[in-house]
């Protein structure tokens, strides 16, 4: 969430930046309300001190043998009024609480304005697309001439947009996410870790997906609040919950593979077909927390981690910043790496890499002891995906698709697959 005092300092600086993402916030409502828990805040210290003063003089009185009964009247009378105004305090301080909690985070100066995808600035280009002399076929018509995915048999058995895997396209999917592991951890110094795929409700607020993203979630029907997570980076982020870190930890990098699942509300209609907006899917993801002067470096250096694995299977792809109108709740700056889908004819996100800043840990508590300063700070969380393998499997079916609708297998994942090279039909 934002820094509470800069929303009482700069108000209307704060008021602009969101209004770049189309956020208008109600300023009368927030000075109203910042006013009377002023007011409330001075008037409880005040009976706070009077309450103490009062009780040094009936102690002294009692000690003295004097009649203290009056005392312990005005004594009685001071401490009502004061729990009736800390009550009042209490509640006024969680409903501006709640409100700052809908407040997404500033974006930073080098973030584009724009309203929609469209407005994303591309950055950079990799790789060539390629080009066939026969028709392209998409993922799905693939997998399934391959045998290896059939989405009616998921749908029986649990509804729409999930898939089922077999044979050797199962073997390939399992192979891509032991490579990007295998590769984050030797390559780029991530250490893996395992999570629950299920978190309670504290762990979405820290991250942000609550209380704004509920209806993207899948609640269990359990006696208190716990969902599936939609990405590790809910699990792993929390690990920090309420914790100081020394300096010597920094920077934390891990890398975790879990299953994610969405709901997709307010997708309907949207890539509805085959692996590339589903209710389940795996993900590889990378997440760091860094002390603040280091997380502008740390979210190049992470892009180009997720970008790696692009390259080493050879799959052509771009990097765009992604807009302020586009920008997730919790970022600050957002890089999105789009592969190529030769069946669409365009590229297709398979990672969102962001710094979030402070925004999260202010959530979370996670901060870090200072050396030079000796003060407690709060440190600075960046995740990206490394890649989804749901949608890294589907490019790998369209740009490596044969004539017969075989595919072959990039060389960096064929020592995961006992040498094969080649998928073919039948």
């Amino acid at each position: 969430m934002l820094d509470p005092k800069l929303l009482r300092t700069k108000l209307d600086e704060v008021a602009m930046q969101l209004g770049r993402r189309g956020i208008k916030i109600d300023k009368d409502w927030y000075h109203s309300k910042e006013r009377l828990r002023k007011q409330l805040q001075a008037t409880t210290e005040n009976q706070q001190n009077q309450r103490n003063k009062r009780s040094k003089l009936i102690a002294h009185a009692k000690s003295s043998g004097k009649d203290i009964a009056e005392m312990l009247d005005e004594m009685a009378k001071i401490t009502d009024e004061l729990k009736v105004n800390q009550t009042k305090l209490e509640g006024l301080k969680r409903e501006i609480h709640a409100w700052n909690l809908e407040l997404p985070n500033i974006p930073h100066d080098s973030v584009p304005d724009g309203s929609t995808d469209s407005d994303n600035i591309e950055i950079k280009k990799w790789g060539t697309i390629p080009k066939f002399d026969f028709e392209v076929l998409d993922h799905v018509s693939i997998g399934e001439r391959l045998g290896g995915l059939d989405f009616k048999l998921a749908a029986k058995v649990a509804g729409s947009r999930f898939v089922t895997m077999h044979g050797q396209i199962a073997k390939l999917h399992r192979a891509l996410i032991q490579f990007m592991l295998d590769t984050h951890v030797s390559e780029h110094g991530y250490k893996e870790i395992y999570v629950p795929y299920i978190v309670n409700d504290q762990s979405l607020i820290c991250t942000g997906q609550l209380p704004k993203f509920g209806d993207d979630l899948f609640k269990l029907d359990t006696s208190v609040q716990q969902f599936l997570i939609p990405t590790a980076e809910v699990p792993v982020t929390n690990l920090w919950r309420d914790y100081i870190a020394n300096e010597e930890e920094l920077p934390v990098k891990f890398v975790c593979h879990t299953p994610c699942f969405r709901s997709e509300a307010g997708s309907y209609g949207k890539d509805t077909r085959g692996m590339i907006r589903q209710h389940q899917f795996e993900k590889v993801e990378l997440v760091q927390l860094v002390k603040p002067e280091a997380s502008w470096r740390a979210l190049e250096s992470l892009t180009n981690h997720a970008e790696k694995i692009l390259q080493l299977l050879e799959l052509p792809y771009r990097v765009v910043t992604l807009c302020t109108g586009d920008l997730g709740f919790a970022s600050a700056k957002t890089y999105d790496i789009e592969v190529w889908l030769p069946s669409k004819n365009a590229y297709c996100e398979i990672s969102s890499c962001s710094n979030f800043l402070d925004f999260q840990t202010r959530r979370l508590k996670a901060r870090w002891k200072n050396s030079v300063t000796g003060n407690t700070e709060f440190l600075h969380t960046l995740n990206g995906s490394g890649l989804a393998a749901g949608r890294t499997l589907a490019a790998i079916l369209e740009n490596c698709q044969d004539r017969s609708s075989g595919i072959r297998i990039p060389s960096v994942l064929q020592p995961y697959v006992n040498g094969l090279d080649v998928i073919s039909p039948g």
